[in-house]
């Protein structure tokens, strides 16, 4: 019997077969804390007994969330985090150059093949470069922190096989909404998400991190993608003999397999309150909206930013409504300042904001209030995340946001 890509990371790791539902103990190669759960990690690690870190340079400190401090009590988060660090060792500590998921690959800290965790659901997010990476909390991440081991089930796999061109108005987040809509906010429970298909395999790295960031709001355990030459590109390495081998076998077992067309997708949107709530934009054009925003983890990359200036350039933010752009990372601005694409953001009337988490978690400016309707290019839409329980989150492509952003209400972007 052949083995999935999960199966086959599993394998290498333990040096043992194993099949779903099976209890495996895997060595970790990398983990992220981030700034709101590095007090309780700290915290529990002592508690724990332990008097150092199994390995100090594979841990990873990033301040994101809280970055700069909104309440007086984040800057705690961030003196209980250096001092963490300093007494432990840590080396690989940054305090404002992006959000943790970007970082986490864009620093080369995840490898194809990799075992990772991190104190947040979406660490499924390095899947893109095939590694195994899945969301802990901190009683489980101060474990690792002194052993450098987790146990994990080994869990089943559902295949998503996309094949095709997708229209030039649909991007990647357009098919994980879609995907979303289908299987439900819990149709893959401790489940993973392999993706496969020729549409797949013509996505960029970052269209792929799209989508195996968003593969927890149907519950799974992890997304993969199969290494290729873009992620070797991306990860700054030659892939290895075990790193090329992270494809499904044709005769592994998967519990379900969904097929899909890419020139069926079109724009959608996650309508509120529920991430699997996924109607089709041209079914809900001409709503008025008050603000947009285009960042986090999800979408705020350069070629999310360049799909939002393409759409933009030569128009104006419609009156009344607020346009909030906020890179993913520090060197993404940069890159986004040298291309020209932030003049074309800001001459449309955007407000730019330094990088990190922003608006996505509610902690830094642009919460909204009571009746207030966004669209938003992140990856929940639960009701109080950007503000008081009674504003409405409508989820989207960072094209489809920055249509909206010039129409004032929702309308879908224009092909080509």
């Amino acid at each position: 019997m052949g083995e999935t890509v999960i199966e086959k990371i599993i394998h290498h790791n333990t040096g043992k077969n194993g099949k779903p539902g099976d209890i495996a103990t895997v060595s970790v190669d990398r983990v992220m804390i981030h700034d709101i759960f590095i007090p309780f990690v700290a915290e529990k690690f002592e508690e724990m007994g332990f008097q150092k870190l199994w390995d100090p340079d594979k841990v990873v400190l990033i301040y994101d969330h809280l970055v700069p401090a909104s309440q007086q009590d984040d800057t705690r988060h961030f003196h209980v985090g250096d001092a963490f660090a300093e007494k432990y060792g840590m080396i690989h500590v940054h305090r404002s150059d992006g959000i943790c998921h970007q970082l986490m690959t864009e620093a080369g800290y995840v490898k194809p093949g990799d075992v990772v965790f991190g104190t947040d659901s979406h660490t499924t997010t390095y899947g893109c470069v095939g590694a195994f990476s899945s969301g802990i909390g901190y009683t489980e991440m101060a474990s690792i922190l002194g052993t450098g081991t987790m146990w994990i089930r080994v869990p089943e796999t559902i295949k998503v096989v996309i094949n095709g061109k997708m229209p030039e108005n649909v991007m990647s987040k357009d098919v994980i909404l879609r995907l979303l809509g289908d299987l439900g906010a819990d149709g893959a429970t401790y489940r993973a998400l392999e993706f496969t298909g020729s549409t797949v395999e013509e996505m960029s790295v970052s269209s792929r991190m799209t989508m195996a960031n968003m593969a927890v709001e149907a519950g799974a355990k992890c997304a993969l993608f199969t290494p290729d030459e873009k992620t070797a590109e991306y990860c700054n390495v030659t892939l290895n003999d075990y790193q090329k081998s992270l494809v499904g076998d044709e005769d592994a077992s998967y519990c379900k397999t969904v097929v899909y067309k890419a020139e069926d997708f079109v724009p959608v949107m996650a309508c509120p309150s529920q991430v699997d709530k996924i109607r089709n934009v041209s079914e809900l054009s001409g709503i008025p909206i008050d603000q947009v925003f285009i960042g986090s983890c999800t979408n705020g990359r350069l070629e999310d930013l360049q799909a939002a200036a393409e759409v933009l350039k030569g128009r104006k933010v419609a009156d009344y409504v607020k346009l909030i752009v906020t890179p993913a990372s520090r060197k993404i601005y940069r890159q986004a300042i040298e291309l020209g694409i932030m003049d074309v953001l800001a001459e449309a009337g955007a407000i730019i904001t330094h990088p990190g988490c922003g608006l996505c978690c509610g902690r830094t400016g642009g919460i909204l209030s009571d009746g207030e309707r966004v669209i938003a290019t992140n990856n929940r839409n639960f009701l109080g995340r950007m503000g008081t329980s009674k504003v409405e989150i409508y989820l989207a492509s960072p094209r489809t946001a920055a249509a909206c952003a010039a129409a004032g209400k929702i309308v879908g972007p224009l092909k080509g």
